[in-house]
């Protein structure tokens, strides 16, 4: 009996746990069908006169811009990320991991200081230099650092996976007459999947649910991004559609959920299997 009832209490707090984290996605699917009104002057989760207006005026979009092109311009700059922080990382990776050259390990130790760089203090250097170059209101503010390997976090992960695939394989393929590049296209590439697949899940989300980075570039409603899109229901002057940024916020919410479920089997297999070895 006492092994039912701990086991019983143990699954019941892991209930109210769990409950806790999902309320808030739960409070907003529910306010997608709440009036603006409601939203902000009840406390009830459920709505009173359900609608579904709100997703009428969200499909609308905002600014004469349908939600078609925020989805477009945030998948673009999302798949363009994915491609180029993969491809530009899984190269420096496999420099860092197999290739012998002057200045390696220096290089290395100052690619991982990067990551204790607050990211704030490049803001005004950044935006002065793209500003001087006239690119300012593109998107090569936001892409150019994915395919230049700027993304240190993600060099170290493949850095750390390359680095448990055994070196008998570089030196049999040697033999064979293979040069560093058929050894990375051929061998450590498919091997390295787990990283890859990995790096491609963070940074699709972290793009599509980036807000400052295009914030400080871009200045034209028609190649915003969905977060940019959102705050452009809200209105200080104006009254506030509150009902449609719900509905948009749950509408962009289903891409990187169908992306994380697709891939979290590599997703898991990359992160347990990467570590901290080396």
């Amino acid at each position: 009996m006492r092994g039912r009832l701990s086991s019983v209490l143990w699954h019941v707090g892991v209930l109210l746990l769990l409950a806790v984290v999902l309320y808030p996605l739960v409070w907003v699917a529910a306010a997608t069908f709440k009036p603006s009104a409601e939203i902000v002057g009840s406390l009830r989760l459920l709505p009173v006169e359900p609608t579904a207006e709100n997703y009428e005026r969200a499909v609308e979009g905002v600014g004469g811009v349908g939600i078609g092109r925020y989805f477009l311009n945030s998948g673009l700059l999302a798949v363009l990320s994915v491609v180029g922080t993969v491809a530009s990382s899984a190269l420096a990776a496999f420099a860092f991991a197999r290739l012998r050259f002057r200045g390696r390990s220096a290089m290395f130790a100052v690619m991982i200081s990067t990551l204790l760089l607050p990211f704030h203090v490049l803001i005004i250097p950044q935006y002065v230099v793209f500003q001087r170059l006239d690119l300012v209101d593109t998107y090569v503010p936001l892409l150019i650092g994915k395919f230049l390997a700027a993304e240190a976090f993600f060099v170290f992960l493949i850095v750390q996976f390359i680095r448990t695939i055994p070196h008998e394989l570089d030196e049999s393929a040697k033999i064979d007459g293979a040069g560093p590049w058929r050894i990375f296209w051929n061998i450590v590439l498919p091997l390295a999947r787990p990283a890859l697949v990995t790096t491609a899940i963070f940074t699709f989300i972290w793009t599509w649910n980036d807000f400052f980075g295009p914030l400080i570039y871009l200045s034209t409603p028609e190649e915003y991004p969905l977060p940019l899109a959102l705050q452009l229901f809200i209105d200080e002057a104006s009254g506030s559609d509150f009902g449609a940024l719900m509905a948009m916020s749950l509408l962009a919410l289903v891409p990187v959920v169908l992306f994380f479920l697709f891939f979290q089997r590599f997703l898991v297999e990359g992160v347990s299997t990467s570590g901290l070895k080396g």
